[in-house]
C-alpha cells in the first residue's frame, strides 16, 4: 500500500505492526548513458515490487527524491541538501510515522552518499524511540555475496552508473538508457586501500568529488550491463526486503 494513495480514514483503521518504508533517493548525474532520476527510479522500482508481493502487508511512504548529492554538483543537473536538512527531514517524517502509532519502520536507501546520514538518523532516532522496530539499509548491502556472483565486471566494476545500476535501469526504463553513450570504465586510480565500489568496500574513507574519480561521471563499468541481470538483481533485492519486513510484522 502506498501511504499518500490512502483516505485518513483507511490509514487509521490500519493495523499498526505493518511495516512503514521510507525510501530515501537522490536526483544527481548518471554519467552521459543513465538519466538524473537513477536513484530515485531504482528505489521506486524496489518499493514498486514489494507492493505487489505484499499486498496489504506494507505501507510505503512518499519517496524523499534529494538526498546528499555536493560531491556531484561538478556534473550539470545534479541536486543536493545539506547533510542537517536530510537528517532533518528523515527525523520529522518518522516521528509522524510514530505518532500515527505505526511500531515498524524501515529506511530504504538507494544513494551511496545518504549512507552516513541515514546511520545519524538510524542511531539517533532509534535511541529516542526504543519502543518502536527501526531498521536501516542501502539495497546493495543486502546481498552482497548474491550480488557478487553477478558481477562480471571485477572490483570497481560495480560502482556509481556502472554494471549494476544500469542493469537495473534497462530493466525499468530502457528507453531512457543511452546505450551508444556507454564507454569502458574511467576510474581514476588511487591507493590501493581506498578504491572500492558497491560490493568491494574500501579498507578506508578518502574523499574525492565524483569528477576526481572519474571525469565523465560514471564509476564503474557499464558495458556489462543487461536487462537480465537487472531482472537478477531486482528478485535478489526483494527476498531480502521480504524477509525482513516479515520478521519485523511477526516479532
Amino acid at each position: 500500500m502506498y501511504w499518500d494513495q490512502l483516505t485518513s480514514y483507511q490509514i487509521d483503521k490500519l493495523d499498526r505492526k505493518i511495516p512503514v518504508v521510507m525510501a530515501v533517493s537522490a536526483t544527481e548525474q548518471h554519467g552521459a548513458h543513465l538519466p538524473l532520476a537513477t536513484d530515485r527510479m531504482i528505489g521506486e522500482h524496489l518499493c514498486k515490487l514489494l507492493h505487489e508481493a505484499l499486498a496489504e502487508k506494507v505501507l510505503i511512504l512518499p519517496m524523499i527524491q534529494v538526498g546528499c548529492s555536493e560531491h556531484h554538483l561538478d556534473f550539470a543537473g545534479s541536486l543536493s541538501v545539506k547533510h542537517e536538512t536530510l537528517l532533518g527531514q528523515l527525523k520529522d517524517i518518522a516521528s509522524s510515522v510514530v505518532h500515527h502509532g505505526f511500531t515498524n519502520l524501515i529506511l530504504l536507501n538507494s544513494h551511496g552518499g545518504n549512507q552516513a546520514i541515514g546511520q545519524s538518523f538510524f542511531e539517533v532516532f532509534g535511541y529516542r524511540n526504543q519502543e518502536i522496530n527501526l531498521v536501516f539499509t542501502t539495497w546493495w548491502k543486502l546481498a552482497i555475496e548474491e550480488l557478487k556472483a553477478l558481477n562480471e565486471s571485477g572490483r570497481g566494476g560495480a560502482g556509481h552508473a556502472g554494471e549494476f545500476e544500469t542493469s537495473l535501469m534497462l530493466q525499468i526504463a530502457p528507453h531512457l538508457v543511452h546505450l551508444d553513450q556507454i564507454k569502458p570504465k574511467e576510474n581514476q586510480p588511487t591507493f590501493d586501500w581506498a578504491e572500492g565500489d558497491m560490493i568491494y568496500g574500501s579498507q578506508a574513507s578518502y574523499f574525492r568529488t565524483m569528477k576526481q574519480m572519474t571525469p565523465g561521471g560514471v564509476y564503474g563499468d557499464p558495458s556489462f550491463a543487461s536487462k537480465e541481470k537487472g531482472e537478477e538483481i531486482s528478485q535478489i533485492i526483494l527476498g531480502k526486503l521480504k524477509a525482513i519486513l516479515t520478521d519485523l510484522y511477526e516479532s
